[in-house]
C-alpha cells in the first residue's frame, strides 16, 4: 500500500494548487491537486508533508494541521493512504515545481477546477477550520467515484 501526504497551503484566502501535466505516466495528469507526494523510509506523515511541500514549492510551512486520512481504492491504481493537511503561508512566492504548474487559486474557485470527484468531498470537509479529524474512503472504477465512506459510514446511507 502506498503512503502519501497532501497539503493545501493557504495564503490570503487562496490555496496553492498544482496542475499535474508535466509527467507522462502521472495518475493525476490533467487534474489539479494540493502539494504532496510519497513517504520515504522512516518518515511520519508530518515529515513527508514538510519535505514534499518544501521540495515542490520552496515554502517551509510551520503552521499546519493534520486534517484526516483518505484511503483511495481503485481498480487501476495501487491502494493509497493519503495523509491530508492544511497549512498557512505568509509568503505567496514559490519555486518552479517539477510535478506540475503551481498557481494560487481563490478557495471559492477550487471546486470548479478539474479535480478528482473524491477531492471535492474532502475539500468540503475541510471548509470548517475546526472540523474534527476524519477518515475518508474513496473507491474508484477508472476515473469514476463509485463509493464514499466517511468515518465508517457510507454516504449512500446519509
Amino acid at each position: 500500500m502506498k503512503q502519501t501526504s497532501l497539503c493545501y497551503i493557504e495564503n490570503f484566502g487562496r490555496y496553492l494548487m498544482t496542475y499535474r501535466g508535466k509527467k507522462e505516466n502521472d495518475e493525476n495528469k490533467g487534474k489539479w491537486i494540493g502539494v504532496g507526494g510519497k513517504f520515504k523510509e522512516g518518515e511520519s506523515p508530518e515529515d513527508c508533508m514538510l519535505r514534499e511541500t518544501f521540495e515542490e514549492t520552496g515554502i517551509r510551512v510551520s503552521d499546519f494541521k493534520y486534517r484526516g486520512i483518505v484511503t483511495f481504492v481503485s481498480d487501476i491504481y495501487e491502494t493509497e493512504h493519503m495523509h491530508l493537511f492544511t497549512a498557512t503561508s505568509d509568503t505567496d512566492k514559490f519555486t518552479i515545481c517539477n510535478e506540475g504548474e503551481l498557481r494560487w487559486i481563490p478557495k471559492e474557485k477550487v471546486l470548479s477546477l478539474n479535480l478528482w470527484e473524491g477531492d471535492k468531498v474532502f475539500l468540503k470537509l475541510m471548509e470548517d477550520e475546526n472540523a474534527p479529524f476524519f477518515s475518508l474512503k474513496l473507491q474508484y472504477e477508472g476515473d469514476s467515484l463509485i463509493n464514499t465512506v466517511i468515518n465508517g459510514k457510507s454516504m449512500k446511507d446519509r
